[in-house]
């Protein structure tokens, strides 16, 4: 027997361990395991939970297409793959590497030793353009373009059945998680993904570039694949694939006709890209999860933290309508653009000067499409801990007034500024009208931004600071060729979020 084991890979089209699996001969047995100490941890929450019943569920219906349908088991993982030895006789484990939060990889190494005892070997595959076990990025860049060119990995033509009982997936209260005001959460599953991306790449997507950075049009003009990515229900190769055939049908339509897809379709596959750059980052450096990449950052922010600031944050009551309609969106649909999250981040690091890793807790839980490997990287790299990046300090006021300049999305999430004049809604607290319930700004935008500016860059000035830097740009530093052939004092590329 072999068993394949599902995790971030809810699917069966471009499924390596699968197939491999089935080409053994022998009979295949597909087992996700739904482990309730992960479902504990501070960045598990109920909405992933829920896109994950409907994603596992969907990937079942597939399975069974091919002649044996997905079976779940609840509890650790090494209790169950015991537990299935006392039943089979288990010659292989099949799965894809995965890059998650630091439980995971604690719980990977568990599988690994006990594996290991029972002497049945554990066959890994990469799923996406990270590299395991790498310790530079020279060449990264070659290397991920040659594995999203290669062909997509066909199921398996046939499962035999298996004679093995089944068990209902859990409700999300059996594992202690409760509704968490998520109200338009997508829909989990292949099927839904692949609705997406091709309502994306002929409908939707053609003013992507220009319309990624407002959330008045970022819900509609971005792909929205981003929740599909984390859970796996189509792989970055098979978008990347999809998207490169449309960029060359463009290429074939008559002159005048192509209106602004190129741009977009440019931005989009560039985007494929930093998802996988931002995951290596984590993959090769699990520390980043909770600890500064840079050291200089150590204990900078902690003693200045306040718990009145951190929950007015979380709450979307800032005073600061762009900052607060951002979460309140958040909140309910467990989807914000880049530009807002970026700015959510910003505010919170800079301004009201917490510490990034409660404020990533928090925003992991609210991300439907929440990515270890993106997360903490680019919650790091918007606070400013990372040592290599450039400092991005958001002015809320300014961000609302380039991003929704009549108000439309503060207005639609914020009903306490219904009657608030449009040429106050960015900064209700100077106009002569009654605020009503919603607060005047917990901090003085300019002061606060100068305050830390000031503690960031004299960190950045002392001369410890670029040794350590250098070290962390040769470990994660983007880059498409080995320094040697790049053109001396070439700036790199701005750093790209990972939203699709």
């Amino acid at each position: 027997m072999q068993i394949v084991w599902f995790k971030k890979d809810l699917r069966i089209t471009d499924h390596m361990a699968l197939t491999l699996a089935a080409q053994t001969g022998d009979p295949v047995l597909p087992l996700y395991i739904i482990e309730p100490e992960y479902w504990q941890q501070p960045d598990a929450a109920y909405r992933h939970y829920v896109f994950l019943r409907e994603s596992l569920i969907a990937c079942s219906n597939d399975l069974a297409e091919l002649g044996q349908c997905l079976i779940i088991r609840v509890g650790s993982v090494t209790t169950v793959l015991d537990n299935l030895q006392q039943q089979l006789d288990i010659k292989g484990v099949w799965s894809h590497q995965e890059t998650g939060n630091y439980w995971t990889f604690q719980r990977d190494v568990a599988v690994k030793k006990w594996l290991k005892q029972q002497h049945i070997p554990w066959h890994e595959f990469r799923q996406n353009g990270v590299i395991r076990c790498v310790d530079t990025r020279d060449g990264w860049a070659g290397r991920w373009a040659a594995f999203m060119q290669a062909p997509l990995v066909e199921p398996p033509p046939v499962l035999s059945p298996i004679e093995i009982s089944l068990e209902a997936i859990p409700e999300p209260a059996d594992l202690g998680l409760m509704p968490d005001g998520i109200q338009q959460l997508q829909t989990g599953g292949r099927a839904a993904a692949l609705t997406y991306l091709d309502s994306f790449l002929h409908e939707r997507g053609e003013d992507y570039t220009t319309a990624m950075s407002s959330p008045v049009t970022a819900y509609t003009s971005c792909s929205r694949l981003s929740p599909y990515l984390t859970f796996g229900c189509i792989s970055v190769r098979e978008v990347y694939q999809i998207a490169t055939a449309h960029v060359a049908d463009i290429k074939s339509w008559p002159r005048g006709t192509k209106g602004a897809w190129p741009k977009a379709m440019r931005s989009f596959l560039g985007r494929l890209r930093w998802h996988c750059h931002f995951i290596q980052k984590l993959e090769t450096a699990p520390r980043i999860e909770w600890q500064n990449m840079h050291s200089a950052y150590d204990q900078l922010r902690e003693p200045y933290h306040r718990e009145d600031w951190f929950v007015a944050w979380k709450t979307g009551k800032t005073g600061y309508p762009m900052v607060d309609a951002s979460m309140r969106a958040l909140h309910a649909t467990g989807w914000i653009n880049f530009r807002m999250r970026a700015m959510l981040v910003s505010f919170a690091a800079y301004h009201l000067w917490l510490h990034w890793q409660p404020i990533a807790y928090h925003l992991a839980c609210l991300f439907t499409d929440y990515e270890p490997g993106i997360h903490y990287p680019q919650i790091q790299m918007q606070s400013g801990t990372t040592g290599m990046n450039t400092i991005r300090m958001y002015n809320p006021i300014k961000q609302g007034i380039d991003n929704d300049p009549e108000g439309r999305f503060i207005y639609a999430w914020i009903p306490e500024l219904a009657k608030m004049p449009a040429a106050f809604i960015h900064t209700p607290w100077l106009s002569p009208e009654h605020m009503g319930d919603y607060p005047i700004p917990i901090v003085e935008e300019k002061i606060a931004r100068k305050a830390a500016a000031d503690r960031i860059y004299a960190v950045r000035k002392q001369p410890e600071h670029r040794l350590e830097a250098k070290k962390i740009v040769a470990t994660h530093g983007s880059r498409k060729t080995p320094p040697s052939r790049r053109t001396r004092g070439k700036k790199p590329p701005p750093q790209q979020g990972e939203l699709l």
